[in-house]
């Protein structure tokens, strides 16, 4: 059962990252940079992971997901909550438990024996399906997804993440140019306002952090030998 009551999304933002940099999720170093998924070299990197290992951080957080996107999509709007493989499986199941909606998880690829599924528990035709995943960053991993669900007859026009990168300006639009809209609870410039509230990283540390989420692809650019 949801808590009818619930802070506005600014308080949700600060306390989402204020709750990632309490179980050190954040990483900055920008002397040796994370390679991201897109391949893009940075000095940030979220591990979103780690939330399924505190029991009231998860759940905090799973209510206020769970809450935005019963706010900005309708109380009855789903039918069916599915996760990606694999961050978003916990996740999905936690936002299905509190919605009392069945659950299904989505296969990045078939998997080569069996049914040779990439749709994991019952999805029917005509219901309407919230894809929930970790994170996004550019908004590509998450429109496979979208097909996969929708070649089953289902529809699904949203996505609901804990984190979103917040720094690439198409994400989107391109999640509308395919008829999603992105659900989520913070962003990098989130973490970087409370990070710097709480002293959690060096001033220089900081500063490199900005310049990069500022503008990634001329940071990345400006460090190649």
């Amino acid at each position: 059962m949801i808590p009818s009551s619930f802070p506005d999304a600014s308080e949700i933002a600060r306390l989402t990252a204020r709750m990632l940099l309490e179980i050190k999720a954040v990483h900055f170093n920008a002397a040796e940079p994370f390679i991201l998924a897109s391949g893009l070299p940075s000095p940030t990197y979220i591990d979103c992971r780690k939330l399924i290992s505190y029991p009231r951080i998860r759940s905090t957080l799973m209510d206020f997901l769970t809450i935005t996107v019963m706010r900005n999509a309708g109380f009855e709007a789903f039918d069916n909550i599915a996760g990606g493989e694999t961050a978003g499986i916990p996740f999905a199941a936690l936002v299905a438990e509190r919605m009392a909606l069945p659950m299904t998880y989505v296969r990045k690829k078939p998997k080569g024996y069996g049914r040779n599924a990439r749709i994991e528990g019952v999805m029917t035709e005509g219901q309407r399906v919230l894809l929930v995943e970790d994170l996004t960053t550019d908004g590509g991993s998450k429109l496979s997804f979208v097909d996969a669900i929708r070649e089953t007859g289902a529809s699904c026009a949203h996505t609901a993440v804990i984190f979103n990168y917040g720094i690439f300006p198409d994400t989107t639009q391109k999640l509308a140019d395919h008829g999603v809209t992105l659900h989520h609870l913070c962003t990098w410039w989130d973490v970087l306002a409370e990070a710097g509230e709480s002293g959690a990283f060096d001033a220089g540390t900081l500063h490199e952090v900005e310049s990069f989420l500022n503008a990634p692809r001329a940071w990345r650019d400006a460090r190649k030998s």
